[in-house]
């Protein structure tokens, strides 16, 4: 085959697979507004017991977001509102003193630094189920 045909093709099928990326990204934030992280969070707690692992997170709002510590266990985290970036950011981190996540930690988004103000436990698996049922109506 051509180099020059192999060049196209390749990058045809590159922006093919970004277009697909793009589209189920936005299917994802319309699927999730059905079922908002806020309607399945506990009442507020002091700490987090991640052991270390976080496996990802999800902007909420510009004042909230979810971190994963396990694909059943994620917690809503409010942060002061203060924080202007974090609807926008591509990555955070969380500064903190310890194993646990602590009210007294932060979020960090770039340079900024956002002030935690209240973490609650999200019921992953009711919010699964819930999900589930409601593909299965016709």
């Amino acid at each position: 085959m051509d180099p020059t045909r192999i060049a196209t093709t390749t990058a045809v099928l590159g922006v093919a697979a970004l277009l697909t990326a793009c589209a189920s990204g936005l299917a994802r934030q319309d699927e999730g507004a059905q079922f908002r992280y806020q309607d399945y969070a506990g009442a507020p707690v002091d700490t987090i017991d991640t052991m270390g692992r976080v496996s990802g997170w999800n902007s909420v709002s510009r004042d909230q977001l979810v971190l994963w510590t396990g694909v059943n266990e994620a917690w809503l985290i409010k942060v002061w509102s203060t924080c202007r970036d974090l609807g926008f950011a591509n990555t955070v981190a969380v500064k903190r003193s310890g194993v646990k996540i602590t009210r007294f930690d932060q979020v960090l988004v770039g340079e900024e630094r956002c002030q935690i103000s209240e973490i609650r436990p999200v019921d992953v698996k009711q919010m699964k189920a819930d999900r589930a049922a409601a593909k299965a109506k016709p």
